[in-house]
């Protein structure tokens, strides 16, 4: 119990970036989001019911294309295998679902190829 205490006390004098950065590394690590994290550390509601599970499967939502929406066009009709006309309306149709029920790991790799082309995406 000493090591909680110890973690709470470093956790309070954490700053607002420090928290922020956390976050951030929780979500990218583990999927999990401060909200979600505090409803598993809190246990199961009042009922009985269970606790959330970690989320497994993801879909890759294309945000907007950002300034350079022909690598974007190009990009999705590579990863999806759709033809060009079809690649553009998904992109034109921004937001729009690229692909679901990702591992997170295939969801996260296919989301830095999207960024990295400019495009702004995210995870669901």
């Amino acid at each position: 119990m000493a090591d909680v205490k110890a973690l709470g006390d470093q956790l309070v004098e954490l700053t607002v970036k420090e928290v922020n950065e956390l976050a951030s590394y929780l979500k990218e690590t583990y999927g999990i989001e401060p909200a979600a994290a505090a409803v598993a550390v809190a246990g199961p509601a009042a009922g009985g019911a269970a606790a959330p599970e970690a989320k497994t499967n993801f879909d890759v939502v294309l945000k907007s294309a950002g300034a350079n929406k022909l690598q974007i066009v190009k990009l999705v009709k590579e990863l999806t295998g759709l033809g060009l006309k079809e690649a553009k309306d998904v992109v034109d149709g921004a937001p729009k679902t690229i692909k679901e029920g990702l591992p997170k790991d295939e969801a996260e790799n296919l989301k830095k190829q999207l960024v990295e082309a400019g495009a702004e995406v995210e995870l669901k």
